[in-house]
């Protein structure tokens, strides 16, 4: 059983790199003073699966010297599996958590910065996935101390490669009005509020769109012209 500590080098990314791996790349190479998951010809290539606070810097200061490409797993279906302190399976259920294209934006309000960088390019991964849980007490309040202690790869649905940050623009509905507001945005992409927030906040770092007014007491944005 993977223990709580290595929960950033998980089995989902372990497996994650060897699905995206190709004959030829070079893995766990030393770049600049950085390990980097994988090395193909001049592309630095990194899997994150976790909150992509913790490697803003590395990949701020890669993107000086090297194109560099970013792999984030997004789980669209989960299954929970429950297991023993000692990793014997007790139950399993699917989760009625799905995930979708446009949780991207939960890590990408992170590292908006990032993709003013000619350098710079992402891909989203829509998986299928098994997360390991176990009642040890030491687990977040959230789940009363239940653990997540791994995560697995079951299989990968989708691929979605973002090349360049004007590339993020074709997640907008295409009747969304302009300008709109975070509601109108809301309402066009049947998604929350705080979502949608997230998302104008990370373009309008990008310099995607940028705020014209107020419409009442709501943010009034437009888009940018290229």
């Amino acid at each position: 059983m993977t223990s709580i500590g290595s929960l950033n080098e998980s089995s989902l990314h372990a497996q994650i790199k060897e699905w995206y791996s190709k004959e030829g790349d070079r893995l766990e190479e030393k770049v600049d003073g950085s390990v980097i998951d994988i090395v193909r010809g001049e592309v630095l290539i990194e899997i994150q699966t976790g909150n992509f606070a913790s490697i803003r810097n590395k990949l701020t200061k890669l993107l000086h010297n090297h194109k560099l490409h970013l792999v984030y797993p997004i789980p669209e279906r989960k299954w929970i599996v429950r297991i023993s302190k000692k990793g014997r399976e007790l139950a399993k259920r699917r989760s009625p958590k799905k995930g979708k294209l446009l949780d991207i934006f939960d890590e990408l309000i992170r590292i908006p910065e990032l993709f003013n960088s000619p350098n710079f390019s992402f891909e989203a991964l829509l998986v299928h996935v098994d997360e390991h849980r176990c009642d040890d007490g030491k687990g977040s309040w959230r789940r009363k101390g239940v653990s997540i202690v791994d995560r697995l790869l079951l299989d990968v649905k989708e691929s979605f490669v973002f090349s360049s940050a004007a590339d993020l623009l074709s997640l907008f509905p295409l009747r969304l009005k302009n300008p709109f507001t975070n509601k109108d945005l809301a309402v066009a992409l049947k998604i929350s509020i705080a979502q949608a927030r997230r998302i104008t906040y990370t373009l309008r770092k990008i310099g995607l769109i940028e705020l014209v007014g107020k419409q009442v007491r709501s943010n009034l944005y437009k888009l940018v012209s290229s």
